[in-house]
């Protein structure tokens, strides 16, 4: 179970009995060894993406007006000049999760959702994600704007967090949020979530929209949910190194994705990846909304996430850490971990705490 308590101790001690990863049922250990080959084998020395095998490897699922476990989806095009698309997911009318009422359906909140894959990889399309955001939707009784951002090295940063703050912009405009097709939703209930590059993603769009709020009319936003969100700097921190080995994530691949994904003749102090360059200018931004930031015992990515917590109680903000011991990378997007069903009750309490 995950704690609200930052158990650093706890979850270096778990990992530290030398082993890179938790006991897993083989399907499991198939899955996550799969996920990193699709990177490794699509990943080139010169810094492209082998888009061609990666779009083999990673066949998109279409969206389904059709309810599949109780959540319908539909893609919604965020800018047509762009293009930007994104994946919009809520409960099916009267289903578990639904906020169907006698006078018809309430307004939705919103969680805009921004998938993982290093800043270059996968999509709202990509199975696991398109899965994780219906359980999203189903639990928290919510709809879920998954952000089909542009990808890394063809669009370097900032690339991706303009795409974040342009759904933001789509959800502020109420020809969007009660448009047919879907339930109406509310923008006054607005959360930022992602996981790895989408957590940085999250953070980033946040604090774009908390040094300027007042651009948008209708869009308030009511929390962060980082998970596991993909921070870095120029050295190798204690756990990046204790966890040599470790599931999806290894210091070889990070490397390669913050050169695909950094400006041109930037290096790892660039607000992009520095947890402490990250929050400049958030201790004046009153809209920066209270963060929620997962972290898990057996992520290499650790000890960045727990720099990231600490930047931004230094700015004064509000921060709640839920600390997995057991936990890889990306453990959620697997339910068959018992913490990635905690996981999701965890953001329906978040959810519900806006009402």
């Amino acid at each position: 179970m995950g704690e609200a308590a930052d158990l650093a101790p706890a979850a270096e001690a778990t990992a530290a009995k030398g082993r890179v990863a938790p006991p897993m049922p083989w399907r499991t250990r198939l899955a996550v060894l799969a996920a990193g080959y699709v990177t490794d084998a699509t990943r080139r020395a010169d810094g492209t993406v082998n888009r061609r095998l990666l779009g083999v490897l990673d066949k998109g699922v279409a969206a389904s007006a059709t309810p599949r476990n109780g959540v319908a989806s539909r893609d919604v095009v965020i800018d047509a000049a762009a293009p930007l698309r994104a994946r919009l997911f809520h409960p099916a009318a009267g289903g578990a999760g639904s906020q169907e009422g006698e006078e018809g359906r309430r307004p939705l909140p919103v969680v805009v959702f921004f998938h993982g894959g290093g800043f270059a990889y996968l999509s709202a399309a990509s199975p696991a994600y398109d899965a994780a955001c219906r359980r999203i939707a189903r639990h928290a009784g919510a709809a879920v704007l998954s952000v089909d951002y542009r990808r890394a090295p063809e669009h370097r940063c900032p690339a991706a967090y303009d795409d974040g703050l342009a759904a933001l912009r789509f959800l502020d405009d109420p020809a969007n949020t009660a448009a047919r097709g879907h339930p109406p939703l509310d923008p006054s209930r607005c959360f930022l979530a992602g996981d790895s590059a989408g957590g940085n993603i999250a953070h980033h769009v946040a604090r774009r929209y908390a040094l300027d709020p007042s651009a948008f009319a209708a869009v308030r936003l009511r929390g962060l949910v980082a998970i596991q969100p993909f921070f870095g700097g120029e050295e190798r921190t204690p756990a990046e190194l204790r966890l040599d080995g470790a599931p999806i994530v290894s210091v070889p691949r990070t490397d390669w994705m913050w050169r695909a994904f950094l400006p041109p003749g930037a290096d790892r102090t660039h607000e992009a990846c520095s947890p402490d360059a990250a929050v400049a200018g958030i201790e004046s931004a009153p809209a920066f909304p209270p963060a929620t930031v997962v972290v898990g015992g057996y992520d290499p990515l650790q000890d960045w996430q727990r720099r990231y917590c600490d930047a931004l109680r230094a700015k004064g903000k509000e921060v709640r850490v839920l600390e997995y011991p057991g936990a890889i990378h990306a453990f959620y997007v697997f339910p068959e971990f018992a913490d990635a069903k905690d996981l999701m009750l965890r953001i329906k309490d978040i959810v519900a705490g806006s009402e």
